[in-house]
């Protein structure tokens, strides 16, 4: 495959600190690779790097003849007073972009939320948008373009699980097979496997390369440990029970990583299941008694008049001892609003919200505001403040040990709580509120600025932690580790169970999605048969009618372009997976749906072409 970036003998120093020393490596076209590390230890850099945005120390990165490179980064460089159209799509006109299926792909995947938000949809202004929206607008123009070379840091971040499944999906196909190359930095594990087929270490300087996604990744580094003699014990101990979890998850987890399946099984042969839900649960209900918090039949909305719109409506929800709840939904459904009525810090609008006479509640938000009261304090002081030991399972863990547990090291903590990154920050953040010993914790949006070690070590301590947990997150991978159910929030009002995990909530929404295209496009039938009839009547087909049949006509055709595309890739589906039945019967009904749906678009055109002839 033709060769696309090398570098050769890179090396980086910050400060004192050796970020990479003498680094050499390539990307080729074709190539799917992800960026994981330790925060700090030089992802973004090596990103900068490689597109020619950063000058090395030393060594060279050359970049093949014509390469077409663009690069979203974790700052924010839209135009502030440019319309969200002008961001994304230039001055290119409706119909040269909306003729293109994979612009239009974008638009609708990205950017279809701004309609719904009220904000203006194309013609909004960028610096009227909110934070996650002006991410997606970037992250919009870049996809939108025609490039060799996309190099992403972090493009999951202010996504929900749809809008990562979205991107998942639209990366997969942006490209036929061996063209184009994707070099991705992202904490989000489901995501990796995903989309990568080979995962970049970068750690103490150096690179070193896996071959598949992050399950691969997983076990090749265990096995190196074991092989090794690996002497950080917790270190390899960690990658183990991450090893068991991915190899006991669902078959889509393992199935696509090409790595030596005996040889996994043999490494997590003795490693136990990473919690043991019967003990946390009956050391919960020993600190909790058997009432938690209900919800009964509660009802919220928020706003006024035409605008009044209703979060929960008359929904009854219990959380028991030991519960391992995860929450999902659309933007704006309600799931802060949820952990917000579980901690007593709203109240509903009709309904009551019950709370065990023992329940003790902690929270960690998506603000780390509150350690600035103890910005002044080392990392230790900070957690020994709050207590100098804490209950996890059946022993006492001291501050100091539950600190290197979450990775930091001794001289970390005693580093100035003011002078700690975010990542470290959002820790001791975690940390602090478990020395509290809350027995109901809730967590909103975890993962944010962690890195997978970190991610792996977290979800370790709650592996051992006896109470109730509410997780709300759109990192699919943490939501399926540390929780045992998902509940959805899908904006109707409603709080639905989950048995199919994620999966069944991106289905529902598909289905709910599909649902409101049939709508549309019966209203769209019903005006055209309107026109119609009104052109007839007069005799000749009026200028306005004719305008709007050939609009429907253009819709359809997209639409057609779509399902014909979705057809492809089933049928490819179907003769990679020929010898699973019931894979196979699956898409089968996909597939039929796809027909039906093809044929109804088909009338559609056909009712809007006899007027334009």
């Amino acid at each position: 495959m033709t060769n696309l970036v090398s570098a050769e003998a890179l090396t980086v120093v910050h400060g004192s600190r050796l970020l990479l020393d003498h680094v050499s490596l390539g990307l080729s076209e074709g190539d799917r690779t992800g960026v994981v590390g330790r925060n700090g230890d030089g992802k973004s850099t090596l990103l900068r790097l490689l597109a020619k945005r950063q000058e090395a120390d030393s060594g060279r990165v050359t970049h093949t003849g014509g390469l077409r490179l663009a690069m979203l980064e974790q700052g924010d460089p839209l135009p502030p007073g440019a319309t969200v159209r002008e961001a994304v799509l230039g001055d290119a006109p409706e119909h040269a972009w909306a003729s293109q299926s994979r612009v239009r792909d974008v638009v609708s995947g990205l950017l279809g939320g701004l309609d719904a938000a009220d904000v203006g949809g194309l013609e909004a202004t960028i610096s009227t948008l909110s934070g996650g929206q002006r991410r997606r607008v970037a992250l919009a123009a870049l996809l939108a373009g025609e490039h060799d070379l996309v190099i992403l840091d972090e493009p999951t971040n202010h996504l929900d699980v749809e809008g990562v499944a979205w991107l998942a999906e639209h990366l997969r196909t942006r490209w036929a097979p061996g063209q184009g190359a994707l070099l991705v930095v992202t904490h989000d594990r489901w995501f990796l496997d995903a989309v990568c087929e080979r995962v970049w270490e970068v750690h103490d300087g150096v690179v070193d390369p896996y071959e598949g996604g992050y399950a691969a990744y997983v076990q090749t580094r265990a096995e190196r440990a074991r092989v090794q003699a690996f002497t950080e014990e917790r270190r390899q101990n960690l990658l183990r029970k991450e090893l068991a979890w991915l190899q006991r998850g669902a078959p889509a987890r393992t199935s696509k990583p090409r790595f030596r399946i005996d040889a996994a099984t043999a490494l997590i042969a003795d490693e136990p299941p990473p919690r043991d839900t019967v003990a946390l649960a009956r050391m919960a209900t020993t600190r909790l008694g058997k009432d938690v918090v209900d919800l009964e039949d509660v009802t919220l909305a928020f706003g006024e008049g035409p605008r009044r719109r209703t979060l929960l409506d008359h929904v009854t929800w219990r959380l028991g001892p030991g519960d391992r709840v995860g929450i999902v939904g659309v933007n704006g459904a309600g799931k802060s609003s949820m952990l917000a009525l579980v901690t007593g810090a709203l109240q509903p609008d009709a309904g009551r919200v019950k709370r065990g006479s023992t329940v003790v509640v902690a929270q960690l938000t998506q603000e780390v505001r509150e350690l600035d009261e103890v910005a002044d304090l080392r990392t230790l002081e900070a957690v020994e403040r709050v207590a100098g030991h804490v209950r996890l399972g059946d022993r006492d863990v001291p501050a100091g040990q539950l600190l290197e547990r979450l990775g930091f090291t001794a001289q970390r903590a005693w580093t100035r709580v003011g002078d700690l990154s975010g990542g470290e920050r959002r820790r001791l953040q975690l940390l602090r509120l478990l020395m509290g010993e809350p027995n109901v914790l809730l967590l909103d949006e975890p993962t944010n600025d962690l890195d997978t070690d970190t991610l792996a070590a977290v979800e370790d301590l709650l592996d051992g932690w006896p109470g109730t947990l509410v997780v709300v997150s759109h990192d699919r991978y943490l939501l399926e580790r540390v929780t045992d159910r998902q509940v959805a929030l899908l904006g109707d009002g409603t709080v639905r169970d989950l048995p199919g995990g994620v999966e069944e909530y991106l289905r529902r929404r598909a289905e709910a999605k599909a649902g409101a295209i049939t709508d549309a496009r019966t209203q769209a039938r019903s005006a055209t048969a309107a026109a119609s009839a009104s052109a007839s009547a007069a005799g000749a087909p009026d200028a306005a009618a004719v305008r709007a049949a050939r609009k429907e006509m253009g819709r359809v055709e997209r639409q057609l372009d779509k399902v014909a595309k979705r057809e492809a890739q089933l049928h490819a589906a179907m003769a990679e997976q020929a010898t699973d039945h019931e894979a196979v019967q699956s898409l089968d009904v996909e597939l039929r749906g796809l027909a039906a749906e093809r044929e109804q678009l088909e009338e559609s055109w056909l009712e809007a072409s006899d007027l334009v002839e």
